[in-house]
């Protein structure tokens, strides 16, 4: 009686392991795939007409070494994520979710996300410094003039209506899809204008937050690399994302 006692706990205990294991391996299945960038010093703002208030002055920033989600995150991946912590599905304008960039997402909620496996929202200075693959002088992610931004960069001239599927544009000089255009991308950072840098603010309680990277909802001007947009954080856009950011 004892022995077959002995037995049936360990058959629990494998079983309880071997479920442990197969969730890991879903979990890892949908965990965002990362891109090492080295960090460096660059110049943050808008170098290339130097026009835009809201990104000037330009100003020296230094980054250390972090990773970033190759892709923006996917309805596919969110949905997971929301189904293993009873959340609801993000609203989605087609009925295929998949690997299209997920939208619907407010600024709370993507961190969630990113909390969930083990990472962060990207800063505003890691977030520029990666859209210019490494701090170069790109004024739309992965490529220097404005003439291709068609090949790298979903905008309203190809006449969307939603988002589309991720990675199906070029990549930059990193190999990271869709830092212009596409869907806006949630910063971990409050708004605050670049003339105010010792401005403080309560990242828990402050409403204005940052996305970046324009959109397929937008033009040129907004896909551009340094520019920024400030709105409330529990917004809910057709237009906007977010991709994660893990530390070294």
């Amino acid at each position: 009686m004892k022995a077959l006692l002995l037995t049936i706990i360990t058959l629990l205990i494998l079983l309880s392991g071997t479920g442990c294991n197969l969730l890991k391996i879903e979990k890892n299945k949908f965990k965002p795939e990362m891109i090492y960038v080295s960090g460096g010093s660059f110049f943050v703002g808008d170098f290339f007409e130097a026009t835009n208030s809201d990104a000037l002055p330009i100003h020296q920033a230094f980054v250390s070494d972090f990773k970033i989600a190759k892709y923006e995150v996917t309805y596919s991946q969110f949905d997971y994520y929301a189904r293993r912590n009873g959340l609801s599905n993000p609203k989605s304008d087609l009925l295929t979710r998949g690997n299209r960039a997920v939208s619907y997402v407010t600024w709370d909620e993507a961190l969630g996300f990113c909390s969930y496996f083990g990472m962060r929202l990207p800063t505003e200075i890691e977030w520029e410094f990666a859209a210019r693959s490494g701090g170069k002088k790109q004024v739309i992610s992965g490529a220097t003039t404005l003439d291709s931004i068609y090949v790298v960069a979903l905008t309203k001239h190809e006449l969307r209506s939603e988002s589309e599927e991720v990675g199906t544009k070029k990549p930059n000089d990193l190999g990271i899809f869709d830092m212009s255009g596409n869907v806006f991308e949630w910063i971990g950072d409050y708004y605050q204008f670049y003339t105010k840098p010792g401005e403080m603010h309560n990242i828990k309680s402050d409403d204005m937050r940052l996305i970046r990277g324009g959109s397929y909802y937008e033009n040129i001007l907004a896909n551009r690399t340094y520019w920024r947009t400030g709105t409330l954080r529990d917004i809910r856009s057709e237009d906007v994302g977010f991709r994660c950011v893990e530390d070294i």
